[in-house]
């Protein structure tokens, strides 16, 4: 999209080689902002969303990363308590009859929940407001995240940047290591230093139709823009810049039918290729291979630019340290041997009294080019930014006008003044004086605050290929993982799996032989099998233990039945039915709930193709469909479970189709293993035909399943050996 240029009586026409925006390829969207902000951590930045928010009439949207509602949004003072997110908007929906307000989060797979609120959809922390519509987006693909960070309101103010409405996000500039208000739940964490952009005008409406795409794709509904003239702009919101020229920048890859977008990487390359004085960084990551050769290229250069690269000094936990990290310290290095003209300095902000092991979280997005371009948004210089993820990032070009071009120089000087602890007409008056962004760095920084040098310890290369697979370029799915796995494999393997069926027969054979001439034989005997089970059906948790045998079993796809057949044995046929069919269920729920968790995309992404048939199925036929997959499995037990629990399908309808698919091949368990316990006592007392009988229903059931679910499915019935 883009918008035309808006009247503006002070400006110059912009020079053609000053105009960075080429909509379709490096941006999706240009135009005007009328004004802009630019808030500096976590304070600032809700403060000012806290303003805009209580003006709000018709609409507020959020999509994030991350949302918790137990965030403070201001601390306690003499005149008012501390004043916490989710709280917040129900209050404002409560307020105002007409306002609406839609979240959409990240729907992230397990591992990223340890520090994350229980789902309000759960309602047990928090209890949103009928007008308060939140939803889980999970149209991404597999290792992917949604990672754009955008409020959006009345379209006519917009936030965007790094920072997510979460908890540990809060901060003030001077990130003191011992800020009362640094806290989380009573537990302190570490100073956190972010940033995010207010705009107006084009702006906003150009965010607000991005939002509108996700949370279309996301939930299928349609969400129709806001017109109004109200302003909800606060007015202690004082702009830094009006009349602004702008480009939005997006990544996302292929989703559904919808082409990838790779705007983000684009205008990166394009801002480094125009540079011709400074680049100014900060940034979270610093991983993507293309990015570093551009910086390492222009280093190269004996005229261009200095470029200073401002991150964090460590990494969120042992995972980050072997990808993130370790990535980090090879291109660092790369660029520090590129640097033959002295242009190039890593760093990051040094804050004397931190506890050890911390730092300050350098969690920012940004790169401001020669006065000209200022750039706030979500994009990491990861590889993952670049092409898996969702990102959204903020382009101001100044056109060659001295009054905006002041206005990103003065926020530049700001971002350094802060690091430094010194002010920013200093930092601007060494500058100016030396040439360099380094030599204020080097004059103006202090013992107890400053930037320092980033020390590295390079990687073997060995490591380096191992945590690339932390930072992929491009999503890859499970098929393309299994298909360069065993392509060689699969060349060279055989018609006909003939050694896998000699190896079977061998181990027969060897057990046969075992059983014959070994003392083995004389160990299990049936009267010592009787004896075991009967001693152990004594116990009192012996029940228990057949019960929750169940849920690790269909998580390693240990053969149920043979549980079946034990419970039998130990405790009869009718005993051990019941304990059979509770243990089953009960894995069936702890599957559901794990399919729930980790979101339907990422379920779907590792089932494969048969299985989103299978999703189309069960939510169109729900226990029938059930009932038909548990009778004719197309997947293991756990899978079609947490497929179950993904697309939303109502627990009982799970638990009743489980049940009724899961009782003719318990029942037929529960035949041959009261048939095993007749052996064990007198073999004179099995019935071969009702065991044969029972067999063959199931077969039966079995193929009469197998067709209904074909066509239940709308895919032809075709011999598996011929594919159409």
């Amino acid at each position: 999209m883009s918008f035309p240029q808006p009247p503006e009586p002070d400006s110059h026409p912009s020079e053609p080689s000053t105009n960075l925006f080429r909509p379709g390829v490096n941006c999706c969207a240009v135009g005007y902002a009328q004004r802009v902000s630019l808030l500096v951590d976590g304070a600032a930045y809700y403060e000012a969303f806290v303003r805009a928010a209580r003006k709000a009439r018709r609409s507020i949207m959020i999509v994030g990363w991350d949302f918790d509602s137990r965030t403070v949004l201001s601390h306690d003072t003499e005149s008012r308590p501390a004043l916490r997110l989710g709280q917040f908007l129900n209050d404002l929906a409560r307020a105002r009859r007409g306002l609406h307000i839609r979240l959409l989060e990240w729907d992230y797979p397990v591992i990223f929940g340890a520090d994350r609120e229980v789902s309000p959809i759960y309602g047990l922390s928090w209890k949103p407001h009928r007008r308060v519509h939140f939803r889980f987006d999970d149209t991404h693909p597999l290792a992917g995240s949604h990672h754009q960070k955008i409020v959006v309101i009345d379209d006519q103010i917009a936030f965007v940047g790094g920072l997510d409405l979460t908890n540990r996000r809060w901060d003030t500039p001077a990130h003191r290591p011992d800020e009362p208000g640094r806290t989380f739940e009573g537990e302190p964490y570490p100073p956190m230093h972010d940033m995010m952009a207010a705009v107006d005008g084009q702006a906003a409406r150009a965010l607000g139709d991005i939002v509108r795409g996700r949370w279309l794709a996301a939930t299928g509904e349609r969400l129709n823009p806001i017109e109004t003239r109200h302003d909800p702009w606060p007015s202690a919101l004082q702009p830094d810049m009006t009349n602004v020229h702008f480009g939005i920048a997006c990544t996302s890859p292929a989703i559904e039918d919808a082409p990838p977008v790779h705007h983000v990487e684009r205008l990166y390359l394009d801002m480094i290729a125009r540079a011709r004085d400074y680049i100014y960084i900060e940034n979270q990551y610093f991983t993507s291979h293309k990015i570093a050769q551009a910086l390492a290229e222009r280093l190269r250069e004996p005229d261009g630019p200095e470029i200073v690269l401002v991150t964090r000094l460590l990494s969120h936990g042992w995972l980050e340290e072997v990808t993130m990290q370790v990535l980090r310290a090879r291109h660092v290095e790369d660029l520090r041997k590129a640097d033959e003209h002295g242009r190039f300095y890593a760093c990051y902000p040094h804050v004397h009294g931190l506890a050890q092991n911390t730092c300050v979280d350098t969690h920012s997005k940004l790169m401001i080019v020669d006065d000209e371009w200022l750039r706030i948004g979500s994009a990491n210089l990861s590889n993952r930014s670049m092409g898996v993820d969702t990102e959204c990032d903020l382009v101001l070009q100044a056109d060659g006008q001295a009054r905006v071009a002041s206005g990103i120089r003065a926020f530049r000087d700001h971002l350094l003044a802060e690091h430094l602890e010194a002010q920013p007409d200093e930092v601007a008056r060494v500058i100016g004086e030396k040439g360099s962004m380094r030599s204020a760095i080097d004059v103006l920084g202090k013992e107890g605050r400053k930037l320092a040098p980033l020390e590295i310890e390079m990687p073997s290369e060995t490591v380096l290929s191992a945590a690339a697979l932390g930072d992929m370029e491009k999503p890859v799915t499970i098929d393309q993982l299994v298909n360069h796995l065993t392509a060689e494999t699969i060349e060279t393997q055989p018609a006909f799996p003939w050694g896998k069926l000699i190896g079977a027969i061998a181990v027969v054979a060897a057990l046969t032989l075992l059983w014959r001439f070994t003392p083995v034989a004389d160990l299990f005997t049936a009267q010592n099998v009787i004896a075991w089970t009967d001693s152990f059906s004594r116990y009192w948790w012996a029940p228990l233990v057949v019960v929750a045998a169940y849920t690790p079993a269909s998580v390693v796809m240990f053969p149920r039945p043979l549980i079946t057949l034990a419970a039998v044995v130990s405790f009869g046929p009718w005993e051990g039915f019941v304990y059979a069919m509770t243990g089953v269920l009960i894995a069936s729920t702890a599957g559901f709930y794990a399919g729930r968790a980790v979101g339907r995309q990422t379920v779907r992404r590792l089932a494969g193709p048969r299985l989103n048939r299978l999703s189309q199925a069960l939510r169109k036929r729900g226990v029938i469909a059930v009932t038909a997959v548990r009778l004719v499995p197309i997947a293991p037990f756990i899978v079609e479970s947490m497929v179950a629990g993904a697309i939303r399908i109502k627990l009982w309808q799970l638990n009743a189709g489980t049940f009724l698919g899961m009782l003719p091949g318990t029942l037929t368990a529960t035949i041959i293993g009261d048939a095993a316990q007749a052996a064990l006592h007198d073999p004179s007392r099995i019935n071969w035909w009702f065991v044969g009988g029972a067999v063959g229903l199931l077969l039966l059931g079995s193929v009469l399943v197998t067709r209904w679910l074909h066509r239940a499915s709308g895919e032809p019935i075709h011999d598996e050996a011929h594919p159409r």
